[in-house]
């Protein structure tokens, strides 16, 4: 085919959808269902409902080819699983008894019970539920979900495209199951899954799939030759099969690198690739593979994790290079929309012109309906849209929200010194153990405690006008009150005050620094039914007041014990935001640095002893190929560091993460200089223990001994248990005790007990000690 007869037969299409619906209907449906509220039938139908709108939005708009079986009531990882028969020995019984509570239990877990591990979904903010694999695993195919949702969509007249985890990611995803060798390769699984996806494929083609999506993100990290080997023969024999649909096989968030070459000459039909952030590697690795002749080309030229709209122009360039490299090339985001909200249309609160510089999923999809009508028909088809495009990027970058002359000053006047503690942590240990006069083993939490129905009213009360702000700060103090009660009678050593005043960790933050925008209905998916709405971050940062001081202060003025300080650290701030695109994300960094250090050193000035700077998405947002992470950390460690530098000796700084693999960043950890760090370790039994031991790591951790993102209460025997595999790695002098992170979502019930029996654990494990 010509490069002219390739335009001429561009078309759009994206990989995903947002699975919430515009009000959020996939949660409310799912809560309900657990909650006893809504019926099985009922949630089948609500999120029945939801894809069909979903694809008549994508349908309307003129895509093309819209994605089926991408929708999930929990997790689609969680969905291979079902679809390849991996469910886990201990939740065989529920599965078997009941599909869907069982598929819930593998998610949440039960009491008695435990769930799969969870972490994030490459450098994401979504999370995905792990698979657990071993040599004994047996995989058989139930492809009863992907058939149900194409013959859903092509009974609405549309063509649809099936959506599958690949082989090959899922099982470099995947971890040993709970009792097998910690050295098990999943990937050698592979010739046992293969058969399974050969099945699925068969009968996606019986129910009329032309084209199936094959996902292969696990491909633009550094891969090992054997890893490569295992893709060539994984394609080679898929693509040999002969009762199957075409293969498009999709990698995205970076450039493929030395899987491209493997994929080109795998007998598949089509790939896509990301053409936004990796634009010039992948055209570079596609250039010197010849192209790919006689093979369909989906180029991701609109980014889909970020919500600025794309410069079309430099797009239709990118799309025009790509001619005459494929048979046929067509038009999509770089990834699935899942990481984006829905659609700006709703936002009522943001300037009209600012708006204009936004694209959601909805708009995301008209761009690249715009770019396939201008890529088919020439940019004479699109003039106008070319030229609104245009006017609204130059709106951007001239408009003063964007540039603060002081902020950047004061940035650039940095010395490295300015991120470096005026004493080493052997001194400064000893200043805050004669300060705070902890035990051993002494007890903490992450920061939040239940968001209450009652909470979250008197927010809504608040805005709508039914109370003032006077009425509103009663309730928090009330809440605070009891926080701080519960916490003292329960024998918790160091204590939080709850944070009943935010709504978000990132957001509660940038509704009060400049440069930040807030959305309304922003919402995106992080786990589960668990939505946030990340800030927009547009432009120079600072602090024009303190944020977090006073509500410190009153839970500190109702108790003896100290109260930690509570903040989200820079690199959080950037990663659960959408950030500025316009200059460099260390540049960002340090801007918001530079405003938490100043409420760093108001809370110290007004009596804090204890301050936790949160960094959960330290390890998220670690780029996929390693030559690439080097420069990230350097300024993400220094990012931390000019945070909490500018406090005395005996403050002590604590940090947070929680679900990811931290083996991968255990020298950052180190390098961040933080006092004290809590982790996530219940559903990974600790293994973050033995990377901090494995490391040297020499300061104080408290690797989690309670799994908060599940309903079930950790026995304190449980616990006790988890603290003494815990006191194997790190010895007793440094180890806390804390749940893995904090307790926003969970009840109050299962708070109370699951705490009780925490402090109860670290009290028998204290008495098991030597006497000193």
């Amino acid at each position: 085919m010509t490069a002219k007869s390739a335009a001429a037969a561009a078309r759009a299409t994206v990989y995903g959808y947002p699975r919430q619906g515009q009000n959020r209907e996939l949660k409310k449906a799912v809560e309900g269902y657990w909650k006893g509220r809504v019926t099985a039938d009922a949630l089948r139908e609500t999120t029945a409902e939801l894809r069909r709108s979903n694809w008549r939005q994508l349908a309307d708009a003129g895509v093309h080819e819209v994605p089926t079986g991408d929708f999930s009531y929990y997790d689609h990882v969680l969905d291979t699983t079902v679809m390849v028969g991996a469910v886990p020995d201990r939740h065989r019984a529920a599965v078997d008894a009941d599909a869907l509570d069982g598929y819930f239990a593998m998610a949440r877990g039960t009491q008695e019970v435990a769930p799969l591990e969870m972490t994030k979904w490459f450098d994401t903010n979504y999370h995905y539920l792990v698979p657990e694999l071993g040599p004994d695993t047996v995989f058989t195919a139930d492809s009863t979900k992907q058939v149900a949702e194409l013959k859903e969509v092509l009974a609405q007249g549309l063509t649809g495209r099936p959506v599958l985890v690949g082989p090959v990611t899922y099982l470099l995803l995947a971890k040993p199951a709970p009792g097998v060798p910690a050295d098990f390769e999943p990937l050698t699984l592979l010739d046992r899954l293969l058969p399974v996806y050969a099945e699925v494929l068969a009968d996606l083609r019986a129910a009329g799939a032309e084209w199936v999506q094959v996902d292969e993100p696990a491909l633009v990290q550094d891969r090992t030759p054997a890893d490569l080997n295992a893709s060539e023969r994984a394609y080679r024999e898929l693509g040999a099969l002969t009762d199957r649909p075409k293969l498009l096989v999709a990698s995205y968030f970076a450039r493929l690198g030395d899987a491209l070459p493997v994929l080109a000459k795998a007998p598949v039909e089509g790939l896509a690739l990301d053409f936004t952030e990796a634009a010039a590697a992948n055209l570079d690795a596609l250039a010197a593979v010849g192209g790919l002749p006689g093979k369909r080309l989906v180029a991701g030229v609109v980014n889909g994790r970020n919500i600025w709209i794309s410069d079309l122009q430099k797009s239709l360039s990118t799309l025009g290079t790509l001619l005459g490299l494929a048979d046929r090339v067509d038009v999509a985001a770089s990834c699935s929309l899942l990481h984006v909200p829905l659609d700006t249309a709703t936002e009522r609160d943001i300037d009209p012109q600012v708006l204009r510089w936004l694209a959601f999923a909805k708009q995301k999809t008209t761009e690249i309906v715009t770019l396939a009508k201008g890529l088919a028909q020439g940019t004479d088809a699109i003039t106008a849209e070319l030229a609104a495009n245009r006017a609204d990027l130059a709106s951007r970058a001239a408009s003063p929200i964007t540039r603060d002359p002081a902020v950047r000053a004061r940035a650039e006047a940095v010395t490295d010194a300015n991120a470096r503690r005026s004493q080493p942590y052997a001194e400064r240990s000893a200043a805050q153990r004669a300060h705070l006069r902890l035990p051993l083993l002494p007890t903490t939490t992450i920061g939040s405690f239940p968001q209450t129905t009652e909470l979250r009213t008197a927010r809504a009360d608040l805005r709508a006008g039914r109370i003032d702000t006077a009425g509103y700060e009663e309730r928090i103090k009330t809440e605070i009150q009891e926080v701080v009660s519960f916490q003292e009678k329960t024998g918790i050593d160091v204590l939080v005050h709850g944070e009943p005043e935010r709504n978000d960790m990132v957001q509660y933050f940038a509704e009060q620094l400049t440069g930040y925008l807030a959305t309304q209905h922003g919402w995106v998916q992080s786990y589960g039914t668990r939505y946030v709405r990340p800030p927009i971050l547009a432009g120079d940062i600072s602090r024009p007041e303190p944020m977090t001081v006073r509500w410190t202060s009153y839970a500190q003025s109702l108790s003896a014990r100290p109260v930690k300080g509570m903040l989200t650290g820079p690199v959080t701030m950037l990663a659960w935001s959408f950030v500025r695109d316009d200059q460099p994300l260390g540049d960002t960094a340090r801007q918001v640095a530079l405003a938490l250090r100043d409420e760093v050193n108001d809370l110290e000035a007004a009596g804090t002893s204890v301050i936790q700077v949160d960094e959960p998405a330290l390890r998220e947002t670690l780029p996929p190929r390693t030559a690439d992470r080097a420069a990230y950390l350097t300024w993400a460690t220094e990012a931390f560091r000019l945070t909490t530098a500018g406090v005395r000796p005996d403050t002590q700084i604590h940090t947070h993460m929680c679900y990811a693999e931290f083996g991968d960043i255990v020298q950052a950890i180190d390098d961040l200089d933080a006092d004290v760090i809590s982790l996530e370790a219940a559903r990974s039994h600790m293994q973050v223990a033995r990377e901090l031991a494995a490391h040297g790591y020499p300061r104080e951790a408290g690797p989690g001994v309670y799994d908060i993102h599940s309903p079930r209460v950790p026995s304190a025997e449980e616990a006790a248990e988890l603290l003494r595999t815990g006191l194997k790695a790190i010895p007793a002098e440094r180890l806390w005790v804390n749940p893995d992170c904090g307790l926003k979502t969970r009840a109050w019930p299962e708070t109370r007990a699951s705490l009780e029996n925490l402090v109860a654990a670290a009290r028998a494990v204290r008495g098991e000690l030597p006497a000193s």
